[in-house]
């Protein structure tokens, strides 16, 4: 490819103006574009839609767990203790002991009492 002087410019890139300005402007007149009517944006008068509301108006944004089971979640989530990937919970708090990692006795207390998920939070997620 063939370089171009600085003269030739003008012939490679050619423009095409309309007026002296070179700016052009639309010959339609621009009109204001409204919201559309079922957005919620802010200062929207238009609420949550009731599909997306439980009990009795709160906002459903959390699963449905309790104290202990938040706790072993916070194992799970702990990489102290190694992956929690295709392995129970208990085997899991087992292989940190053997390894010597001393991974919390509630963590055991709770998972040996039996009336929590055995299995780790990524389960069947990932």
């Amino acid at each position: 490819m063939a370089t171009a002087s600085p003269n030739d410019m003008k012939s490679f890139y050619r423009q095409k103006k309309t007026n002296k300005t070179g700016i052009t402007k639309s010959s339609s007149k621009s009109k204001k574009k409204s919201p559309p009517k079922h957005a919620a944006a802010i200062g929207s008068n238009i609420t949550q839609p009731t599909a997306l509301i439980s009990h009795g108006g709160a906002l459903d944004l959390q699963d449905d767990y309790d104290k202990n089971e938040e706790v072993l979640r916070q194992f799970d989530m702990n990489m102290a203790y190694g992956p929690c990937l295709g392995m129970t919970r208990v085997g899991r708090w087992e292989r940190a002991q053997r390894l010597g990692l001393n991974p919390p006795k509630q963590i055991e207390d709770l998972l040996k009492g039996g009336k929590v998920n055995s299995e780790c939070l990524w389960d069947g997620r990932v």
